[in-house]
């Protein structure tokens, strides 16, 4: 049967320009510091990502430099696809408004599984790009990914992350934590995924595919660990 869908988001930043909009979603460098994995922009033409075996290249619709980017739409022989586009408006004051609109089609009868996962890491995506454009804006990020154990307990893993922040359960938006001696803020937090800020990184975790716990992190300046030192790390919390 299938689920067509289309889901919406909009933000306005204060003191942030439609330029620093643009750069983040219209750049490689800018999509590195809070989407997923690696990323390239042909302008005008394509975007390409590189996230662990999957390399989509999706095919830009609209090119209109600090006003509207679209792509994406392509339908695989099933029907499937997703399409992306931003808006960006500049407001009198110093305030730019970004809207994000995602949409597209889950074939089969057993879509809402993978629906349900699509949501919850696209609102993680979306409140990342928000907080990189409110905190880090001009900044560029070093993409980490790492993949940890499987996991068969999703809420006793998301008590233990809690633990190791500093928490008696499991973490939620606003929460004050410590990472490893570092102070940081819960951004963004649901059912699948957890996102914190410090000020110098992002540091997310994700229900991955195949039930794998899946760091997704940006690091600003180097905080001396690579892929290898955030498996270890995970490894304690299955």
């Amino acid at each position: 049967m299938g689920h067509a869908f289309e889901e919406s988001a909009e933000a306005e930043l204060d003191g942030v320009t439609p330029e620093q909009v643009w750069d983040a979603i219209a750049t490689g460098p800018g999509i590195d510091s809070w989407f997923m994995g690696r990323n390239e922009v042909e302008p005008g033409a394509a975007v390409r990502q590189a996230f662990g075996e999957y390399r989509p290249e999706h095919p830009v619709t609209a090119w209109e430099p600090g006003r509207r980017l679209a792509f994406g739409g392509e339908k695989a022989p099933d029907g499937r696809f997703v399409a992306y586009e931003y808006l960006i408006e500049g407001r009198a004051g110093g305030s730019t408004v970004v809207r994000m609109v995602t949409s597209g089609f889950l074939p089969g009868d057993d879509w809402e599984e993978e629906f349900e996962a699509m949501l919850a890491g696209g609102a993680m995506f979306w409140h990342t790009l928000v907080t990189y454009l409110r905190h880090y804006a001009g900044r560029t990020a070093r993409p980490v990914t790492a993949f940890g154990p499987p996991i068969t307990d999703w809420p006793a893993t998301w008590t233990r992350l809690g633990h190791r922040l500093g928490l008696y359960r499991a973490p939620r938006t606003g929460d004050e934590v410590t990472l490893d001696g570092t102070p940081g803020v819960v951004y963004h937090a649901n059912s699948q995924t957890a996102g914190i800020r410090t000020a110098d990184a992002v540091y997310r975790f994700f229900q991955g595919m195949g039930g794998t716990l899946t760091a997704m992190h940006h690091v600003f300046t180097d905080d001396g660990r690579d892929e290898r030192a955030w498996i270890a790390w995970m490894a304690d919390l299955a």
